[in-house]
């Protein structure tokens, strides 16, 4: 069994919507190359079978995304998407092509944020690639509404939920109306490898964060590592900054990274529920687990 569930690798840091919930990097705006992407699958090998293409940026917009694709499955890596969904007709024909992509994540509550957002013909777009991605193909569809807040679970405390959840009913032709609950709890299924689930609206951690606890558990160097546009290691999929510098892709050998003594302090910190680095202790998400 390899070393790591997930492998996030972030083709672009660039995005084409402001969403407050996932606030803009201030890194340099970077795009990986093909050339770039197919090193980093070649160092990371090893240590896994699935590479998730997303951090920040919206991975629809890189250039080369067919080519992307396409390497993850000479390199025998299943793909994992996760986009905003805006740009779906544009990228539909490398997606559909795509026999690496195992799943692509849509997060609805993007439109939240945005405004000239063509609705109807978002979920159109959105609803329209499920049902061909399930009638053809085996990759898994995830629709996302994260948008709950901790003191209002209901999916109705968004201006959009409900009319959202009353498209998919009329669009995948349920019987039953959809039930927050069951969305919330484990998911809906809305067809075959097409599914909906809710979640809290998560703060991305940052060290201006008033939220301090040195006690939590993560995943972060356990089962999921990061690596940044530029080629930075990161330990975590939520480090879009490039805080916690562990080593650079490009210029070192994953495997010496993997042996630095910061990663292992992170790795062992979590194995003991301590948060060894100051940004892990300012971030909300690690108390879930």
């Amino acid at each position: 069994m390899k070393k790591f569930k997930r492998i996030y690798v972030e083709i672009t840091n660039i995005c084409n919507l402001a969403c407050t919930f996932c606030p803009r990097t201030k890194r340099k705006p970077r795009t990986m190359s093909a050339a770039e992407f197919l090193h980093v699958l070649e160092e990371t090998g090893p240590y896994t079978d699935y590479i998730y293409l997303h951090i920040k940026g919206e991975p629809l917009l890189h250039p080369e995304l067919e080519e992307i694709l396409k390497l993850c499955g000479e390199k025998g890596v299943s793909a994992n998407i996760t986009t905003n969904g805006t740009l779906i007709p544009q990228a539909f024909d490398a997606l559909k092509n795509a026999k690496s992509l195992r799943q692509i994540n849509i997060s609805l509550h993007s439109f939240d944020a945005n405004t000239g957002i063509d609705f109807e013909g978002y979920l159109k777009s959105v609803t329209d690639a499920a049902k061909y991605f399930s009638a053809n193909t085996k990759t898994i569809t995830a629709l996302r509404l994260w948008n709950l807040d901790r003191d209002n679970t209901t999916l109705e405390n968004r201006a959009r939920n409900l009319h959202i959840l009353e498209y998919l009913e009329h669009s995948f032709g349920l019987d039953s109306p959809i039930v927050a609950a069951d969305i919330k709890d484990k998911g809906v299924k809305l067809a075959e490898r097409v599914y909906l689930n809710s979640d809290y609206e998560f703060e991305w951690p940052s060290l201006e964060n008033s939220h301090y606890s040195t006690e939590g558990f993560c995943y972060g160097m356990k089962t999921q590592i990061g690596i940044l546009a530029d080629g930075t290691v990161v330990p975590c999929c939520l480090d879009g900054e490039g805080v916690i510098n562990l080593g650079n892709i490009f210029t070192e050998s994953f495997s010496d990274i993997l042996r630095s003594e910061r990663a292992a302090a992170i790795a062992e910190g979590f194995r003991n529920r301590t948060a060894a680095e100051e940004l892990c202790r300012h971030c909300s998400f690690k108390d879930r687990f």
